[in-house]
């Protein structure tokens, strides 16, 4: 997804990694929590956004104030993903960081036991009952989507979860045929031999279609009828090889049918999970507009 972060507004250039007012603990295999301070900081390390803008919320307990559930993209290092959320840390919400390997995709039962335990975490007693903010970049889509797959499975056992995001975030999310989640593999795993791992690809898709492209294609009914209604923000490009534009678009009128407060942004010419690095301004604005249409508590004093 790339290191840079916009040089202005809402992401700075030189944002700090999470410093010594921030706790980090693993809680499971590719799961950390990222736990701000009981109160914020007086003299915040990062670039403070505009006065006109709404800060994410009011000092609360860690018990109480906002989640971002941070899905990211493959091969993501700890310290590169943490230069996209500190700036939440900064706003008084803690982050739940979650690292997907790319054998959850290859093998989706996998990637289904490690989504059950993305939502024991998040269901379990230090996290159940907070606001969620959830930001899926690439493969990260993926894995929600295995996390709404038990939702909806779950016979109403976790409809909770479902009810306690207060928006959700998508950026460059995987869509269309099976090429283009081959297509994908190759690009990240293995560029210069992105033909051979494709294929690669392709045939193994095609050896255990039971337990991988009917199980995608069920992921992606659930996710088209997704059980989280809040508002939903998309970025993505034409030119991207790992998302047919005219499926993604028919899954934004679905929900849009179905009542979701859908926005999105696309791009002609961008690229896959980096649109902040190549649109800085846009992407700010876009992302900073909904942030603030969700229903979170507006600034106080300190901004």
């Amino acid at each position: 997804m790339g290191n840079q972060l916009l040089s202005t507004g809402f992401f700075t250039a030189d944002t700090p990694q999470p410093d010594s007012r921030f706790t980090t603990r693993t809680i499971g295999t590719g799961i950390t929590y990222y736990q701000g301070p009981q109160a914020p900081s007086s003299s915040p390390t990062s670039d403070p956004l505009p006065a006109s803008t709404p800060s994410l919320v009011q000092s609360q307990s860690s018990s109480s104030r906002p989640l971002l559930l941070f899905l990211s993209w493959l091969g993501a290092h700890p310290a590169a993903a943490s230069k996209y959320f500190h700036t939440y840390l900064e706003r008084d919400m803690d982050v739940l960081l979650v690292q997907s390997s790319v054998l959850h995709f290859l093998w989706p039962n996998w990637g289904l036991d490690y989504s059950r335990e993305v939502l024991r975490v998040l269901e379990g007693p230090e996290f159940s009952g907070r606001p969620l903010l959830v930001y899926a970049s690439s493969i990260g889509g993926y894995t929600f989507a295995q996390v709404l797959t038990h939702v909806a499975h779950g016979r109403g056992e976790h409809d909770a979860l479902a009810h306690r995001v207060v928006g959700h975030i998508y950026d460059s999310l995987v869509a269309g045929s099976l090429e283009h989640m081959a297509t994908g593999l190759g690009k990240t795993l293995a560029p210069r031999l992105e033909r051979l791992v494709k294929n690669t690809a392709m045939l193994f898709f095609w050896l255990f279609k039971d337990s991988t492209a009917d199980v995608y294609q069920r992921a992606i009914q659930v996710f088209n009828s997704s059980p989280v209604t809040a508002p939903a923000l998309f970025f993505f490009s034409e030119n991207d090889a790992l998302c047919d534009t005219a499926v993604l678009e028919r899954t934004l009128q679905r929900w849009r049918q179905r009542g979701v407060a859908v926005r999105s942004r696309k791009w002609k010419q961008s690229k896959h999970a980096a649109h902040m690095r190549c649109h800085p301004e846009e992407y700010r604005s876009t992302l900073e507009s909904f942030l603030n249409s969700l229903p979170l508590t507006p600034v106080h004093s300190q901004m």
